[in-house]
């Protein structure tokens, strides 16, 4: 067993991830998935900078459950499209549970090199549906062909940019779910001296000031 197979079982790890699947429950199938997913973050994250390192301890629930909630917010949609990947939250996340369900795919936007060759590996150890897309996050979202449910970032961008790199998605009938810190307020704000929107907040299941940001439609002012 590596290094990192031992931390994903250690004691602090599998309290956080019980706590996490407690809010947000999966399959069991699903949650193979994550452990596999789990273990492969632990192992490069040693060398590529993928989550802060002070939150590993509570990377379930402050990274994985956090992802799964948005899924009760658009249980129908198979094709998503995760803006900024990063290290996975939450199109990883969503590709591991929407992995059993036919036509599913989530559409990996991620401008960095090493880390989308992380996501393709997470694709690959997880057996998820996916396609990495390694470009700059516009030009991805123009280069999308085919319908896409549920477009969703986090941790990316102030509002009022991650609505102009969407926009295109949802002119098309995609639904918008954004995760936001607890500046989600200030950020509206600022987001409507540009858009037309009609914003519905969710608070975070996940504890924290976390809130979930869901538009159906943007205009532009």
């Amino acid at each position: 067993m590596t290094k990192a197979s031992q931390q994903a079982i250690s004691p602090i790890l599998a309290s956080d991830k019980a706590a996490a699947l407690a809010l947000t429950p999966v399959s069991r199938e699903t949650e193979a998935r994550l452990d596999r997913y789990v273990a492969l973050l632990l192992e490069w994250q040693a060398k590529t900078n993928l989550v802060a390192p002070s939150t590993l301890s509570n990377l379930w629930t402050r990274h994985i459950s956090d992802s799964l909630q948005i899924l009760s917010l658009a249980p129908s949609a198979k094709i998503w499209a995760d803006l900024g990947s990063g290290g996975g939250f939450p199109g990883v996340v969503l590709a591991c549970v929407l992995a059993e369900i036919p036509g599913a795919n989530v559409h990996l936007i991620e401008r960095n090199a090493k880390k989308a060759a992380f996501l393709r590996e997470a694709l690959r150890v997880t057996s998820a549906h996916g396609t990495v897309h390694l470009a700059d996050i516009g030009d991805s979202v123009d280069r999308i062909t085919g319908p896409v449910d549920c477009v969703t970032a986090r941790a990316l961008a102030p509002l009022h940019q991650l609505i102009g790199l969407a926009a295109p998605l949802v002119g098309k009938g995609a639904k918008a779910l954004f995760l936001k810190g607890q500046d989600v307020e200030a950020e509206l704000t600022e987001a409507t001296k540009y858009w037309k929107i009609e914003p519905q907040l969710h608070s975070s299941r996940t504890g924290g000031h976390g809130w979930i940001v869901e538009l159906d439609r943007i205009e532009r002012r």
